[in-house]
């Protein structure tokens, strides 16, 4: 009969290991900023509009934005996590489309870029 209530505990003490990194970046990501919008998925929400100009002071580690095909995404929280070290600092504040393409990036990026997404490039 111990073995039950010990499974239970066990499975919710492994669903927070797993639930809890979630709920701290979402926490972290909606504290990050004033123009940010936390896990933003590009489809679901309205979107801000950024100039290049507007986009390109953001050039710095701790302050980190992209443009993907007319779209900005606010990386500052992945930089140090990122695979390729600094390359990612390379087009900081500027158009990062070819080398976000390139053979480097295995499929997965794709899906986690929207995370980061704050809005659209002002043509």
């Amino acid at each position: 009969m111990e073995i039950v209530p010990a499974t239970l505990v066990l499975g919710l003490l492994v669903a927070f290991l797993f639930l809890i990194p979630k709920l701290l970046k979402s926490s972290h990501t909606k504290s990050a900023g004033s123009n940010i919008n936390s896990n933003i998925n590009s489809t679901n929400k309205a979107s801000q509009r950024y100039t290049k100009s507007e986009v390109s002071v953001h050039n710095k580690r701790t302050d980190c934005w992209i443009i993907i095909k007319d779209k900005v995404y606010d990386v500052t929280p992945y930089v140090e996590e990122h695979p390729g070290g600094d390359a990612i600092l390379v087009h900081a504040g500027d158009d990062s489309t070819e080398g976000f393409f390139g053979p480097q990036h295995g499929t997965r990026v794709f899906d986690m870029i929207e995370d980061f997404y704050i809005g659209d490039l002002e043509q």
